[in-house]
């Protein structure tokens, strides 16, 4: 589990790793919640603990940063966990440090070695936040429109989290059912009537 000393030697480090960017930050909230998750293993149902640290930030021009889609937000992120990783293992006495490139995945807890470890979720002027709620919104009205007209309606291609996205605000419909298509670059979601 994170610590208040942790959230600080976070946000100290991603003032500096913007700092070192040469992007000017208006503001840095960071916040960190625990979660408990569901684990399937082979017969055996266990839970497990995992620390969510929300890094919130404010720019003058975000742009630059979110990039097309998003797509440059979520790589400064992953770059930005593997950072914040190796500083806040660096911390430890050096017997209990792991070596960082066998976490792979950006939703991880506290390993047996005692090495600090949790889910990042960076966002920039909202932009995720408003995203997911253009995308919820989307997903009601075509929805709805589908229902109405039982017609399938295809979307364009788009990124899995924002797929995620749509399949779980449809997932409680009972008129309706979503399917994702397509290979790659070009994979997008099909609503259709049931």
């Amino acid at each position: 589990m994170l610590e208040q000393n942790d959230v600080n030697k976070i946000k100290e480090s991603v003032e500096e790793f913007f700092e070192k960017m040469t992007i000017d930050i208006s503001d840095i909230e960071v916040s960190s919640s625990f979660a408990k998750k569901n684990i399937q293993e082979t017969n055996d149902s266990t839970e497990e603990n995992r620390d969510i640290v929300d890094l919130n930030i404010k720019l003058n021009e975000p742009q630059i940063l979110i990039g097309q889609q998003g797509q440059t937000l979520f790589e400064i992120q992953r770059l930005l966990k593997t950072v914040l990783n190796r500083r806040l293992s660096r911390s430890q006495s050096p017997d209990k440090v792991v070596d960082s490139r066998r976490n792979q995945s950006d939703q991880i807890s506290s390993t047996e070695s005692g090495q600090k470890i949790f889910y990042l979720n960076l966002d920039i002027n909202e932009y995720k936040k408003k995203k997911t709620e253009y995308l919820k919104d989307l997903a009601k009205n075509s929805a709805d429109q589908v229902s109405l007209i039982k017609e399938e309606k295809e979307f364009l291609p788009m990124p899995a989290y924002e797929r995620r996205i749509i399949h779980s605000e449809l997932s409680q419909r009972t008129d309706v059912i979503t399917e994702s298509r397509g290979d790659g670059f070009n994979r997008h979601i099909v609503i259709r009537p049931k």
